[in-house]
């Protein structure tokens, strides 16, 4: 994750057109379901990385509608991973844990490719990287 970017960057929440600037769901319930996101993507790691998914930058996007369908963008470190079938679902699977969650949806993406400068200074230092 680049060093401008805060955890909450890469969620956001979707609204309608007519209504940008407005959500219904209350800010206080979108903060605590974007907390609970970030918690339940820690808890998915890749399993040749002894890092959690979030902190290597896997996941590039999320959105959460009005309905609290969450549609998250996230990738590989690398197209042919030997777990590029099963991460989509551990990462769907871990989402639905949040309580609110009405529904997900996870896309795979190449686009743009990972590199080491999305993960974090965490990841960085876990992987002796710093």
């Amino acid at each position: 994750m680049a060093d401008d970017l805060t955890p909450r960057d890469v969620i956001d929440v979707s609204a309608p057109a007519a209504e940008e600037a407005s959500s219904a769901i209350p800010q206080k319930e979108l903060n605590r379901i974007t907390d609970d996101l970030i918690t339940a993507f820690k808890s998915v790691y890749d399993p040749e990385i002894p890092v959690d998914i979030y902190e290597l930058g896997l996941i590039y996007k999320v959105d959460i509608d009005d309905d609290r369908k969450v549609d998250i963008d996230m990738t590989l470190t690398a197209p042919g991973c030997p777990v590029a079938g099963d991460m989509p679902g551990w990462i769907e699977n871990a989402a639905r844990t949040v309580a609110g969650v009405t529904d997900v949806e996870v896309r795979l993406t190449f686009d743009p490719p990972w590199d080491p400068s999305r993960m974090s200074d965490e990841a960085r230092l876990a992987l002796n990287m710093l």
